[in-house]
């Protein structure tokens, strides 16, 4: 009997070294040359922090999106019932003025009169521009429009002035565990990996657990990739793993008289990302995580230029707000300079011109199909944000691959060949907002299972006394 408690125990332990072999997550990244130990010291100590200040900020907390589109693959199963499914609209009443007037970054102290926001109001295509811009500004800003209406971006966009498209608060509505699984769920990874990730058809990607494995094959596969269709598969990798560990974190731990209880579930998380539950495949998903946050941070800094010219202003109506988000915004931008680690995206798309041309259309007609595949998502929280999020990486890689058009930006005007509308904008913070997080999570976590695997061996040692002292 007593070698029996032994044994559980010393299992106990070993179930625990094991959980924690998986936060064996050091060294340099593949295909860049960042340690992950770098990435994790930044962004605790200075890049998240002032981002999550920035979420909370008028300009970055409402999303319009259109929920009702119909899913163009494959026919409807119909929207999940779970209530935590539900999303919560923003009553017009609460949206600031100067974000329901357009989509327009300019702001002026004119447009608080109330004549004249009831003008921007109307004037949709010209956003919040105050009528007393000069003609040629005027024009500036139509042609900024028209071509933005005709760039190849990397996202299929809503559009904004259909009746379907509401305002969401971000903040009211928070990725978490639903209980959207199944079938379904299933449904829309395998297309997003089978469909659009650059394999053939014959190397089989499991992303059921459950699913029988083929082992290495596949990454034997995978690492003999140019780098372009490499860095695609791991963008999408590292946007799973980071929806997973926000579901693992944010689980629904219990609901007793109608009020539940949200936090971080280990077990799921062990299930999701252990190397043994994951048959190895669990670290390399949270690589990808660390992966997708080089590119995001990235793309941050190089596109402070176009947010530093004075012509462009986070606008919501209220001045002082705006300046103060504005000022943030570029401290970030500033800390996002400081690092000297990026990835380096002139390695991508290098080689002979036709061919790196071609490549580079292929690899954004892929990811834009991916972003299609966000209105098949059956739970309509889990559609918002898996919508907002590959919308904010589409966006990452659009300034990546603008570098030219972002230098030659002109300081008091529009540019028409590198915009950002505020949808974009609002979903390249939050999806950087959504990977910092999951950075924090996954150190909280790796906390959590640090103190469970100090237990463990704080109980074995008990036992010991105990047989001692049995015998």
């Amino acid at each position: 009997m007593r070698e029996c408690l032994l044994w559980n125990c010393i299992s106990l332990v070993c179930f625990d070294c094991r959980i924690f072999s998986c936060f064996s997550l050091t060294g340099v990244l593949d295909d860049c040359l960042c340690d992950i130990e770098s990435i994790d010291d930044f962004n605790t100590f200075k890049i998240f922090p002032k981002i999550q200040k920035l979420q909370e900020r008028d300009y970055f907390r409402y999303y319009k999106v259109n929920l009702k589109r119909p899913c163009p693959f494959w026919a409807d199963d119909g929207h999940c019932s779970i209530k935590d499914c539900h999303v919560e609209p923003c009553p017009e009443s609460k949206i600031p003025v100067g974000i329901k007037a357009g989509s327009s970054n300019k702001y002026s102290k004119a447009a608080n009169n109330s004549k004249e926001l009831e003008d921007c109001e109307q004037a949709n295509k010209l956003g919040a521009v105050n009528s007393t811009l000069s003609n040629q500004s005027k024009e500036a800003f139509i042609d900024w429009a028209r071509y933005d209406d005709s760039q190849d971006h990397f996202c299929e966009l809503d559009d904004e002035r259909s009746p379907d498209a509401q305002y969401v608060d971000l903040l009211l509505n928070p990725e978490r565990y639903t209980g959207y699984k199944g079938p379904s769920a299933w449904r829309v990874w395998n297309s997003i990996y089978e469909e659009n990730c650059f394999k053939p058809r014959s190397v089989y990607r499991p992303l059921n657990p459950l699913a029988p494995s083929r082992g290495e094959s596949f990454y034997t596969w995978l690492e003999g990739l140019c780098l372009e269709k490499r860095v695609f598969y791991k963008l999408i990798s590292g946007l799973h793993a980071s929806i997973n560990l926000h579901l693992c974190a944010n689980y629904l731990l219990e609901e007793t008289w109608g009020k539940p209880r949200w936090g971080p579930n280990v077990k799921e998380f062990t299930r999701r990302f252990d190397p043994i539950e994951t048959k190895g495949e669990g670290p390399r998903r949270l690589k990808n995580l660390y992966f997708l946050y080089l590119i995001e941070l990235r793309a941050l800094s190089k596109v402070a230029p176009y947010f530093e010219r004075s012509v462009v202003d986070l606008y919501t109506g209220n001045g002082h707000e705006d300046a103060e988000s504005k000022a943030l915004l570029l401290e970030i931008f500033r800390d996002t300079k400081s690092f000297h680690m990026h990835f380096d995206e002139k390695s991508m798309f290098a080689g002979d011109k036709k061919g790196a041309k071609s490549l580079k259309e292929e690899f954004r007609l892929h990811f834009k199909n991916i972003s299609r595949i966000m209105d098949c998502v059956g739970c309509d929280k889990c559609r918002l944000w898996g919508k907002l999020q590959t919308q904010g990486l589409g966006t990452a890689l659009k300034i990546l691959f603008s570098e030219k058009e972002i230098q030659n930006l002109p300081e008091n005007s529009p540019s028409k060949g590198f915009q950002l509308t505020r949808q974009e904008i609002v979903a390249l913070v939050n999806t950087k907002i959504c990977t910092s997080l999951c950075i924090v999570h996954l150190l909280a976590l790796r906390g959590v299972l640090f103190c469970r695997l100090s237990t463990s061996i704080k109980e074995l040692q008990n036992f010991k006394v105990l047989l001692q002292q049995t015998r």
